[in-house]
């Protein structure tokens, strides 16, 4: 059997090829991307300010279910009630923003570097939560991030129990 590269694996949960794709930067339980690294810019220098990005289609519905009952909108809420969120947001956005940074190296594309201060998923107001998956992909990709663990710890089912969803579609 010929090996598949992450790139190539990536296309294939995603349904297109990954845009400023740069590594895989967490895996599921079975082995497959979880999670990808973007560069900041992609090739055409347009900012990419998604930096880590669920590819997990099973993790990736759990997540959307979170958020269809008004995830954001109650992680939002317990983070302005909640000193120690706050500060751990605060953390986790300086630590996305040096990630950031590094990552485009000198460059700072057709934004001139606007986009290197946003905020987990591209957020211009970190304070308010703009999308679950950014902040569960964040929490996977840089371990240590509790608001982004939690979050997946309220996800049910975040992964299949007895064999990877997306072998099992490669397959069929």
């Amino acid at each position: 059997m010929v090996p598949v590269e992450d790139r190539d694996l990536v296309a294939l949960q995603i349904g297109r090829r990954p845009r400023a794709f740069r590594r895989v930067a967490a895996r599921c339980p079975f082995g497959n991307p979880a999670v990808t690294e973007q560069e900041a810019y992609d090739d055409t220098g347009a900012p990419f300010p998604t930096t880590y990005y669920l590819t997990c289609r099973h993790l990736t519905s759990a997540v959307s279910r979170l958020e269809a009952a008004g995830g954001v909108e109650r992680w939002s809420a317990a983070i302005a009630a909640s000193p120690e969120l706050q500060a751990d947001l605060a953390d986790a956005t300086a630590r996305q923003q040096r990630i950031r940074r590094s990552l485009a190296g000198p460059r700072t594309g057709a934004d001139d570097g606007t986009s290197l201060d946003s905020g987990i998923g591209g957020s211009r107001n970190p304070a308010q939560l703009k999308c679950l998956h950014a902040h569960v992909a964040f929490a996977l990709a840089q371990p240590g991030y509790r608001t982004g663990e939690s979050i997946l710890e309220e996800a049910v089912d975040p992964w299949p129990t007895d064999a990877c969803c997306f072998s099992e579609s490669r397959s069929s």
